[in-house]
């Protein structure tokens, strides 16, 4: 089944708005630096792009292939971007939320950004050609479960109606609830085999908007917190550190996943952290920024079941 809403008109009509955008932006000096997509060497592809020329506006694109969550860019994760004024960035639904969150924990402020959003219907799977069409099957496991297909809040979101999305299988969804019918002993089994996987390259961590420490806690020797050899017991501390550091904090862009050499599903994780935290305390990442997530406070009506 094609997604009908995959009309390339579509994705002209936001590049126009984009590179349109762009330059008069940069033109009047009402940003000194825009983050975006530009076509990249391989057919189809896509890759991110630091402009602060109004000339270089038609490097500007939108296309299924621009999978990149662009927020990371805007961390202390990346240095190259100038500080100097005010910085013209393009977003996705995923990427929106994980700025709106970065924002809740003061690393970004709102009037420091000019927000670009893109209607978006979804991107390429990571396992597919970057010049394939966008089909059911071709659709990236986050994009299937969006619910945050036009960007609010954006300073600009071009005028593109997108047709109704068809419905299509959750994927993580199904994956979660199979876990969760399995014994404890089985699913413990399940992310042991996943983790035995890791090779300790970080690329999870680098890629990742919400892992912006100058240093990180894993990196420290003294004391050391985590084994940083790729081994059983530091592998298996490592991503449990990191899902629960995540926790309520994940924008579900899926980009720890993507970039993963070693295929560990990594979302999957994540979207189970985020359902429990949905589940006890009706918390759930957004376009809202919030100064303290659920795991960050306490008040008196947060589940106790765990105290015996």
């Amino acid at each position: 089944m094609n997604i009908h809403v995959l009309d390339k008109s579509i994705y002209t009509a936001v590049t126009e708005a984009i590179r349109s955008e762009a330059t008069r932006l940069l033109t009047a000096g009402d940003v000194t630096v825009i983050v975006g997509y530009a076509a990249a060497r391989r057919k189809g592809s896509a890759q991110p792009i630091v402009i602060t020329s109004s000339a270089d506006a038609d490097k500007l694109i939108f296309t299924p292939a621009c999978v990149n969550n662009l927020a990371v860019y805007l961390t202390k994760a990346k240095k190259e971007i100038p500080k100097g004024g005010k910085i013209g960035i393009v977003v996705k639904g995923c990427d929106l939320k994980a700025l709106v969150g970065l924002m809740g924990e003061s690393q970004l402020k709102r009037e420091e950004l000019y927000l670009i959003g893109v209607p978006c219907v979804g991107v390429l799977a990571s396992t597919v050609q970057p010049a394939t069409e966008l089909t059911a099957e071709t659709i990236a496991s986050k994009c299937r479960e969006c619910d945050a297909h036009l960007p609010s809040g954006c300073d600009l979101l071009p005028n593109v109606v997108l047709p109704p999305m068809p419905q299509l299988e959750g994927k993580y969804s199904a994956e979660i609830a199979r876990l969760e019918a399995l014994p404890p002993a089985e699913r413990w089994a399940f992310w042991k085999e996943q983790f035995a996987k890791c090779i300790k390259c970080y690329a999870c961590r680098q890629v990742c908007p919400f892992c912006f420490c100058e240093q990180c806690l894993c990196d420290r020797n003294k004391p050391q917190m985590v084994d940083t050899t790729p081994r059983p017991a530091g592998n298996t501390a490592w991503h449990i550190v990191r899902a629960m550091h995540l926790a309520g904090r994940c924008a579900g862009c899926a980009e720890c996943e993507r970039v993963c050499p070693m295929d560990i599903p990594l979302n999957l994780l994540n979207r189970k952290m985020a359902k429990e935290l949905k589940e006890l305390f009706d918390y759930e990442a957004g376009f809202e920024v919030n100064e303290k997530g659920p795991l960050s406070t306490y008040t008196e009506k947060d589940d106790q079941s765990f105290i015996k």
